[in-house]
């Protein structure tokens, strides 16, 4: 299904991003797979841990980077936080059975997705982070922009637009 539909917002700071992780949170869905678009630095895993904060959460949340995926559980819901920046290869993928974690029983959050291309199911969202000019020195601002993929995608893309 093509998006016909997207979200755009601007994030002033750290704060507000976490703000849009966490109405993100109201309206993820168990099943939905989202990659995290955005350069080093976009505020991807910021963004993570405001959603897992607002499912209820209370933890640490970590940059999945060297591990390769934070697993992390909230209520009787299970969240996969995937960083494939170091992924080098498929055979990883298979090897480390990532696969049987996207289920209609978990969220699957993937930074870089990209480097697992062809492996992954196509994402309900696509969320892209790209970088603001910020009007206050040393701050970065940025825009997220959210895309749906898929029906589900969209019925959740739906809830967000009216949370607004």
């Amino acid at each position: 299904m093509p998006h016909n539909t997207d979200f755009k917002c601007f994030l002033a700071d750290e704060e507000a991003t976490l703000a849009l992780g966490a109405r993100l949170s109201q309206s993820v869905a168990a099943g939905m797979v989202v990659f995290l678009e955005g350069n080093l630095g976009a505020g991807k895993t910021t963004l993570s841990r405001g959603l897992l904060r607002g499912l209820g959460f209370a933890g640490r949340v970590k940059s999945p980077t060297y591990t390769l995926v934070e697993p992390y559980t909230v209520s009787n819901l299970y969240l996969y936080h995937f960083d494939l920046y170091r992924f080098n290869d498929a055979s990883e993928w298979e090897d480390a059975g990532f696969r049987d974690y996207f289920n209609p029983g978990s969220i699957c959050l993937i930074e870089w997705a990209d480097k697992a291309e062809g492996l992954l199911p196509t994402p309900d969202w696509v969320i892209t982070l790209t970088p603001e000019a910020s009007l206050v020195p040393g701050q970065t601002s940025r825009v997220a922009h959210i895309q749906a993929f898929s029906e589900q995608g969209q019925t959740c893309l739906n809830r967000l637009t009216q949370q607004v």
